[in-house]
């Protein structure tokens, strides 16, 4: 199998009815791609709609993370968020994972579509890393394993809390609060105070906190993908 991991993004650039615009955060993107793309392992990013993925949290030039600058300078990483594939066009055989970065935006498409759930459901039971941070396990809402049960149910897991989005003042703006709905949905959602990271492993499923999450769960997603590795070839 080729080394490649799958990021899914959102498609969707607005933020509820407020008039202003989101899409997925671009350093809960960059920082992980960097991570997997500089232990030689391929990067390809898949979203609802496929084409563009719109960018949220981009700053002036020079004054953006510096593996966001590093994104914006790379025309190959650029490309890739530019004509992202279709759900619809990717199969769970053809990855070692996937990881759901995160973004307000992800929150109106991720949760019920209908080719995201099956796919993470796929990966997640054939042993491969399942993976998310901040609003990315918003795509986890609409999957349930093959034996109807949601993915999550008893699942160790954490995400944008509550009072993180409280914080932010768009707990009014969202369409539901993910730290509740994943305990709704029967996960045991574990989560640190306002704005400081967090990462959360149960097995094969791997979830961040926040931005500040990020490198720490890509670090974690690699050590899988490295130890998934060593196991096939001692077989």
């Amino acid at each position: 199998m080729a080394r490649k991991v799958l990021f899914v993004v959102t498609s969707n650039q607005k933020l509820g009815d407020t008039g202003r615009k989101t899409g997925v955060h671009f350093d809960e993107l960059a920082t992980p791609y960097y991570v997997l793309q500089d232990a030689g392992i391929e990067v390809e990013i898949a979203s609802p709609q496929g084409g563009a993925a719109p960018i949220d949290n981009q700053a002036e030039r020079g004054e953006n993370p510096a593996n966001v600058e590093r994104f914006l300078d790379d025309q190959y990483a650029m490309d890739k968020l530019k004509l992202t594939k279709r759900l619809d066009q990717v199969l769970a055989e053809g990855y070692l994972g996937v990881f759901l970065p995160g973004g307000h935006g992800t929150m109106w498409d991720l949760p019920h579509d209908a080719r995201l759930g099956p796919l993470l459901a796929k990966v997640y039971e054939a042993g491969k890393p399942v993976a998310a941070v901040c609003h990315g396990p918003a795509g986890f809402v609409g999957a349930t394993r093959s034996d109807g049960r949601p993915l999550i149910q008893g699942k160790k897991v954490n995400c944008f809390s509550d009072d993180e989005e409280k914080a932010v003042e768009l707990e009014n703006v969202v369409p539901f609060l993910l730290e509740s709905k994943l305990r709704e949905l029967g996960a045991e959602v574990e989560t640190a105070d306002k704005f400081t990271e967090k990462v959360v492993e149960d097995g094969n499923l791997i979830t961040g906190q926040n931005p500040m999450s990020a490198q720490a769960l890509a670090e974690r997603l690699l050590e899988q993908l490295k130890n998934a590795d060593t196991t096939e070839q001692a077989a």
